[in-house]
């Protein structure tokens, strides 16, 4: 069973940083591109970061590039989501979610769920001093 898990959420105070881990099992990582998205209280689910299949190709959210840095190791079955500089209006669940398209250079931050056919639970994420 197709099964997405994300860890390394937590507290964290303006200008720190965590790194988020997105765990899969049931499929073959490389065989999908990954995406991050956020939700914060109140708001809608926005994409943060995607990363393509192929690893070629990666896209942040105006509001957290240069900050956040996505990468993946397939031989780990992990995506991760290394976020710096963080701030309190990053407060949200970060959910991680897979499209599958192996050997593709493509990933898609559209709307509140992209193109992502599976879902992990979330992690939240709390910036504050």
């Amino acid at each position: 069973q197709l099964q997405l898990v994300e860890s390394g959420g937590g507290l964290v105070q303006p200008g720190g940083s965590l790194r988020l881990s997105c765990v899969v099992s049931g499929f073959t990582l490389d065989h999908y591109a990954i995406g991050w998205f956020r939700q914060a209280p109140g708001k809608e689910r926005e994409g943060v970061s995607c990363i393509s299949s192929s690893g070629m190709t990666r896209k942040y959210v105006d509001s957290v590039r240069g900050r956040f840095t996505i990468s993946r190791d397939n031989a780990k079955n992990t995506v991760y989501l290394q976020m710096n500089s963080l701030k309190p209006e990053d407060t949200a669940v970060y959910y991680c979610a897979a499209d599958y398209g192996p050997f593709s250079g493509f990933c898609a931050l559209i709307g509140d769920k992209g193109p992502y056919d599976y879902w992990g639970q979330g992690t939240q994420v709390t910036v504050s001093s």
